[in-house]
């Protein structure tokens, strides 16, 4: 559809071009008698040849030159331009008998085969650049598909590996729930089976509303919670009422996690909390989370998540988004803000 658009506009371009050249002659005889046999003569028989010229180059023969046929190129325009330019004057003596007698008046002949020959080259050139102008335009399309299709694909790998990655340590926590509490451990298999219906049907999109992105958060959150024990408080500050923004999915899961495999001590306080605001079209969501860094032994996690997010972020939100961590008084901040529009 865009394509014959396109190819419409460009006619109707070229119809407009060619009728304001054809009636020019008559803007600049109003008021006086105007010569119809004269300006055919002089300047709508060269208009003629000048669009032969002109489509015959723009259709056909220019395609040689960008093919590398340039011996073709130029022979057929030389034996081109010749042709018409000997055909004109074949009908200028027709249209004009007594033509022969007023060369004396007039520029040598090989003198206006000469500035004919100069002219004819003009809709040449025109052609060209048209041509090549086209070409550039085609080749910047098809690097821009081709760096689109490379960013598809690039987020696709990021996703499908953050998926396993999730229910790795979703799985790790299950497991330790068996042993010590088998009714939390069958309430997580439920909640996970929630969330992989949320992975399997939501996330195989660009983007998902707001609402249902922290959603997921919350529901993620309440499967991570049924682990701990008394010494570990988790805090939630979500937006009560959800502007209609969409975002691309699964792009906070990564910094919950990491608070949650992080931020958690089987002996000591210690405190996760979720805050997420909506200043018009931007979104600030920090966790913040008792820092109880993991041991090169401690396989609980495979360490991508931040890495993934930083990744995702940098290809969906180029030069909108913000990503910040530190160490505060033993609490580790981590901070995303970026812009949905």
């Amino acid at each position: 559809m865009i394509n014959l658009k396109n190819k419409n506009l460009e006619i109707s371009l070229h119809l407009l071009i060619w009728l304001v050249l054809f009636f020019l002659p008559a803007a600049f005889t109003i008021g006086s008698e105007t010569d119809w046999s004269a300006i055919f003569r002089h300047f709508w028989l060269q208009l003629f040849f000048l669009a032969i010229i002109f489509y015959l180059n723009y259709f056909i023969i220019v395609k040689w030159l960008f093919e590398d046929k340039r011996l073709w190129f130029f022979t057929s325009n030389f034996l081109l331009l010749v042709i018409l330019i000997v055909v004109k004057s074949q009908i200028f003596e027709l249209l004009e008998p007594d033509r022969p007698k007023m060369l004396g008046k007039r520029p040598p002949e090989g003198m206006r085969y000469f500035f004919d020959f100069l002219i004819y080259l003009i809709p040449v050139a025109f052609s060209i650049a048209i041509n090549a102008s086209k070409k550039m335009q085609k080749a910047e399309e098809m690097k821009i598909e081709a760096d689109n299709i490379k960013l598809q694909s690039e987020l696709k790998h990021l996703k499908y590996q953050l998926q396993p990655h999730f229910f790795f340590n979703s799985l790790n926590n299950i497991y330790s729930l068996i042993d010590f509490d088998s009714e939390k451990a069958k309430q997580s298999v439920h909640s996970l089976s929630k969330l992989m219906r949320h992975l399997l049907y939501k996330t195989d999109v660009d983007k998902i509303s707001l609402s249902e992105e922290i959603d997921f958060l919350n529901k993620y959150i309440d499967l991570m919670s049924l682990r701990l024990n008394d010494k570990t408080k988790v805090y939630t500050n979500f937006p009560s009422k959800i502007p209609s923004l969409e975002v691309a999915p699964l792009l906070f899961i990564s910094i919950v996690e990491n608070a949650f495999k992080h931020g958690v001590s089987a002996t000591q306080h210690s405190d996760i909390s979720f805050k997420m605001e909506i200043v018009e079209d931007e979104i600030h969501f920090t966790a913040s989370n008792s820092n109880f860094p993991k041991t090169d032994t401690d396989k609980s996690g495979s360490g991508i998540g931040v890495e993934n997010l930083q990744k995702r972020l940098n290809l969906l939100y180029p030069e909108k988004h913000e990503f910040h961590s530190c160490l505060n008084d033993g609490m580790y901040i981590a901070e995303v803000k970026l812009k949905t529009k």
